[in-house]
């Protein structure tokens, strides 16, 4: 009779063992799955880069920050023209003028 036992750890490595009572031979065999994960050196050099950009990465970040907080405050603007507590407070003339710059903004975001 041989007594097999299965092992798989947190990593995913699959141990295999296996005695013969009879005999009292045992056999040892670690299987793990190399295929498809990255090596360690790979991981490695992804957080080097990971690093070496994060400065643009944040430039990125900021610009599209500032990008859309402006946007939101033209349409908040824009907005703000159809409000009825604001609409008496506005002449056609500031109206116009208001439309013409947050749409001129918007333009300038596209």
């Amino acid at each position: 009779q041989i007594d097999v036992c299965f092992d798989i750890d947190a990593n995913g490595i699959l141990n295999v063992s296996a005695a013969d009572k009879a005999t009292g031979k045992s056999e040892k065999i670690t299987i793990t799955n190399e295929k498809g994960r990255l090596s360690k050196e790979e991981i490695e050099k992804m957080v080097q880069e990971a690093e070496k950009y994060k400065a643009q990465d944040d430039a990125v970040k900021e610009r599209i920050e500032a990008k859309n907080g402006l946007e939101h405050y033209l349409f908040q603007i824009k907005q703000s023209l159809d409000e009825e507590k604001l609409k008496e407070k506005f002449t056609e003339d500031d109206k116009k003028v208001i439309q013409e710059c947050s749409s001129e903004g918007l333009r300038w975001l596209e």
